[in-house]
């Protein structure tokens, strides 16, 4: 028997539905390109209707996927052409807005626990200019508004992410939301070595297994552009995956029993975490903020 193996990847969504095809046959209502953008390895991946939707489990919309080695060991010129190639991503899924149109930029999940701190971290990282250009127009004016939030989690605020971001977003009416979360992957060797940009919306607290309400532009009455990046596998996949390049197949009840909530992260989870949110937070300066070179964000930053 099967089983369903968890993952917020729609390159891996893919690659499953691909493994389960009796023969390699063309995937209804979905279209895919690869190329590479600074050295990076691109995956594009468009759902374009409901047939699309439910064969890979995703709402329709463009899921791209930029795939990169460990940062730790990256020097500066590549941590610069990484950011850069990320953020020309972003851009080509930013909607058509003018420069003064303000952009909401919230970093969702729990600071205090490290795979799910992506969202805060990020922000950290991110170039925030709303109220310089409101107080300092002489000097900031040709600068785009950007506003962020770290709506942090439930159980420490009482509110869900989504009714705060609605809250800002019916306030601020932002032109575009880019929302930060952590994902799952099936696979340990993708973990803060990816980041996928997606145009559908997202559900928070999807990565570490307590999905909350959707945050979409019908939500938020404004485009939104999702960052994620994955930090964890469920336990229950990875032992699935493994099993299989043995030529076993795991039981769905053992899959259900090992599963169980368990999520596997690497050890220096602590240092990925926080390279990956420093690439992240600076390619969405980037691609906010077209006048700002990658040498000018550390000045805006410290």
């Amino acid at each position: 028997m099967s089983v369903s193996r968890r993952t917020d990847l729609a390159i891996e969504a893919q690659e499953l539905w691909q493994e389960s095809a009796d023969e390699i046959t063309e995937l209804p209502g979905v279209e895919s390109r690869e190329y590479t953008r600074e050295g990076c390895p691109v995956t594009r991946v468009k759902i374009l209707d409901e047939d699309g939707a439910e064969a890979l489990g995703k709402p329709p919309g463009t899921y791209v996927t930029v795939a990169f080695e460990g940062l730790t060991m990256r020097d500066e010129e590549g941590m610069a052409s990484l950011t850069s190639a990320i953020a020309a991503e972003l851009s080509d899924l930013l909607p058509d807005m003018p420069v003064y149109a303000t952009v909401l930029v919230a970093g969702l999940g729990n600071r205090d626990i490290t795979p799910d701190a992506i969202g805060p971290f990020c922000l950290e990282n991110t170039v925030v200019t709303r109220h310089l250009v409101d107080l300092h127009p002489e000097h900031f004016g040709h600068m785009r508004p950007v506003a962020a939030l770290a709506p942090g989690v439930l159980g420490s605020t009482g509110m869900e992410s989504a009714d705060i971001i609605r809250a800002l977003a019916e306030k601020l009416k932002p032109a575009c939301v880019i929302l930060v979360d952590a994902l799952a992957s099936r696979k340990l060797s993708r973990l803060c070595r990816t980041v996928q940009l997606a145009d559908s919306g997202l559900v928070p607290g999807g990565g570490v297994g307590n999905a909350r309400a959707a945050l979409t532009e019908q939500a938020l009455s404004a485009p939104v552009i999702s960052v994620g990046v994955p930090t964890v596998v469920e336990a229950g996949t990875l032992v699935s995956d493994l099993l299989e390049e043995l030529g076993h197949e795991i039981p769905e009840k053992l899959f259900q029993s090992v599963g169980g909530g368990l999520v596997v992260t690497p050890k220096e989870i602590d240092t990925q975490v926080r390279d990956a949110a420093r690439v992240t937070g600076r390619a969405i300066s980037l691609a906010l903020q077209p006048s700002l070179k990658y040498q000018d964000l550390a000045s805006y930053l410290s």
